[in-house]
């Protein structure tokens, strides 16, 4: 099946696609309403879609509860850090809006890590820097192997070198010999002055050494001197590694988006984290 399609709808950026079967308004246009409720709405009854979800101003929230919308996550200063911002959701389908993991228990598990983190240094002669274009293909050797499925198509080295034109920052840690160990990205919403911390991928024969964790600081640490107020990430939320690295780097989690996104061969519910960079 093919990835999902990134287009937009006025001025509104939306993904869509049956691969997650839903509609993700990633940036919401506010000239664009109320008459983008509707566009939504058509465009998920025509594809038959069973979930719509979107990042929405708290200026905002409201014309999108009056229309059968839910908020499942909140993340406060989210835009330009000073408005709170919201990932509601509109199920078109019953049946997906019932979480059958214990999400409850790897929260509770992860929150007792919370904020412990410690600073993690690489091994002799490992390295970490940003990506660059001649990685793309490494790069996506590893997302490939990692991730059965994913919303985007980031197992296509060509994919990887558009998005790195664009907002997007890859880094990467490689060994003393070269060889990818872990990778990561950042994208970047500059109208918003947030910064979603995503795509983490560790290689199977050099996880259990905190790469994560060390990739993640070396994000925030690039996305405060580029002017950015909050990081958040979208993580699959019965990961326990995943949501513990952000657990024990001072992130809150805001909310979970339940049964959300085709990922590693199947659908899986996201929690959302968050912290404010320009403490």
């Amino acid at each position: 099946m093919s990835p999902d399609t990134v287009t937009t709808i006025g001025g509104t950026l939306v993904q869509h696609g049956r691969l997650s079967d839903r509609i993700y308004v990633m940036h919401l246009s506010p000239a664009d309403l109320p008459g983008i409720l509707d566009d939504l709405d058509a465009l998920a009854e025509s594809e038959r879609y069973s979930k719509i979800f979107a990042k929405v101003p708290a200026s905002a929230l409201s014309s999108f509860i009056s229309r059968g919308y839910v908020v499942e996550a909140r993340v406060p200063g989210f835009f330009r850090g000073r408005e709170d911002g919201y990932f509601a959701s509109k199920f078109l389908d019953a049946k997906r809006r019932w979480e059958s993991g214990d999400v409850a228990a790897v929260l509770a598990a992860v929150r007792e890590k919370a904020g412990d983190g410690c600073p993690v240094v690489l091994p002799e002669g490992w390295t970490c820097a940003p990506a660059a274009e001649d990685d793309a293909d490494d790069l996506a050797a590893l997302y490939g192997e990692v991730f059965a499925t994913y919303p985007f198509p980031i197992a296509d080295p060509g994919y990887l070198r558009e998005t790195m034109a664009g907002d997007y920052r890859y880094f990467i840690v490689r060994t003393e010999d070269g060889r990818l160990a872990a990778a990561s990205s950042a994208e970047i919403y500059r109208e918003d002055e947030n910064v979603e911390m995503t795509d983490f991928a560790v290689h199977q024969a050099f996880r259990g050494k905190s790469l994560s964790g060390y990739l993640l600081s070396r994000m925030e640490e690039a996305m405060r001197a580029a002017g950015m107020k909050t990081a958040f990430t979208i993580a699959r939320a019965l990961s326990y590694p995943i949501n513990s690295t952000f657990a024990r780097a001072g992130y809150a989690c805001g909310g979970t988006l339940v049964n959300n996104t085709n990922i590693c061969g199947g659908f899986e519910s996201m929690n959302v984290w968050y912290r404010t960079l320009d403490e």
